[in-house]
């Protein structure tokens, strides 16, 4: 969610909360509905403290994801590199093979994984990429001592690599149900109509505006966090972008440069693979 829809949000709620407050006010008492202000505000105190709990731990858990996502992403694309090392200790045709298809991986994440997780996509598929380094490895015949230590490593890497996968695809479709949510919106319509038995004539306008309307704003702002970090890859303020991977794909450039690797990539610039 951008910022400026967030911003327009909080305007509308917080404008239709002070508009309800003083048009309850018109016809409310003096002192408010309540005849013991003490009481009422006691329980209200109840009220709004279980919220704020309520609401802290949900975003305790749903920033955790948050991380997780952030943390998998980074530690995926640093994999990559490191496979790519290791692949340079494999026969000559399977370390030709595995180098453009480590590069096609980075390239399908970056271009065709991204974006779907950002339209929310669901994220159980796979990389066609790492099914293809997986025959490839099927038919290595590592002989040397170097190459079967590579081979043992790579099989490692490629382990921390779906994991560190795993926990970014995670995020993508949220981790807070729906249970939760009703819970949080119907605690906060209960706050909401709980002020407006507050509604005072005898009190200035003003006052009973900003005594709804900044309680509305934290409310709102509240909720539209836990929002935000329960779509970390929806377009918006704080997504997680493809930062780490496409530093990968810079890493992977310099590097086959540096090694003289001119081998034509198996996959175009979007990491589709090539028809023949």
């Amino acid at each position: 969610m951008s910022i400026v829809v967030a911003l327009v949000v909080t305007l509308v709620a917080t404008g239709l909360a002070v508009t309800a407050m003083l048009l309850v006010r018109r016809r409310a008492p003096e002192g408010s509905f309540f005849t013991d202000g003490d009481r009422a505000s006691g329980v209200f105190g109840v009220l709004a403290t279980a919220f704020a709990i309520f609401a802290g731990f949900v975003i305790y858990l749903a920033f955790t994801v948050y991380d997780n996502s952030r943390t998998g992403a980074e530690t995926e694309a640093l994999t990559v590199v490191q496979q790519y090392e290791t692949a340079q200790f494999f026969p000559d045709t399977s370390r030709r093979e595995l180098s453009g298809q480590l590069v096609c991986y980075a390239r399908y994440v970056v271009n065709e994984e991204w974006p779907g997780m950002e339209k929310g996509a669901d994220p159980d598929t796979i990389n066609p990429w790492g099914v293809r380094m997986f025959e490839t490895l099927k038919a290595t015949q590592a002989r040397t001592s170097a190459e079967q230590s590579a081979y043992d490593k790579w099989q490692d890497q490629t382990s921390d690599r779906e994991l560190a996968r795993q926990s970014r695809l995670h995020g993508a479709v949220g981790i807070i149900p729906r249970t939760i949510w009703v819970v949080l919106l119907l605690s906060a319509a209960l706050i909401f109509v709980y002020m407006l038995f507050f509604a005072d004539s005898a009190e200035y306008a003003r006052s009973q505006a900003m005594l709804i309307g900044s309680a509305t704003a934290i409310v709102t702002v509240t909720l539209l966090v836990i929002f935000a970090l329960n779509n970390p890859y929806r377009p918006g303020m704080g997504r997680l972008q493809p930062v780490a991977m496409e530093r990968s794909l810079r890493l992977l450039d310099q590097a086959r440069a540096a090694i003289g690797d001119r081998e034509q990539l198996p996959c175009d610039a979007k990491g589709d693979a090539e028809t023949s």
